[in-house]
């Protein structure tokens, strides 16, 4: 199964931007992608929007509940939509 090899040192974005969301992205290649984490924000988003030529979805869990119904359809949903 294909995964992302994390960097080490890892490189600190700046302007609240979380340190996997480049090594996703760069990771992902234009290609359609969706990360599920419970440290993404709208900066992450507004990254990704700028960065990022594909379709992605950045969908963040509460790390109490983990991945709800909920987070499963909109997943399902967005995933419908890309074809």
């Amino acid at each position: 199964m294909p995964f992302i090899a994390w960097p080490s040192p890892r490189a600190e974005p700046a302007n609240g931007v979380f340190w996997k969301t480049p090594e996703i992205a760069a990771w992902a290649k234009g290609r359609a992608f969706a990360w599920i984490d419970d440290e993404i924000t709208e900066a992450d988003r507004a990254w990704v929007r700028e960065h990022h030529s594909g379709p992605a979805l950045l969908h963040r869990v509460d790390p109490r509940c983990g991945l709800t119904s909920d987070g499963f359809a909109a997943l399902i949903a967005w995933a419908a939509g890309l074809r």
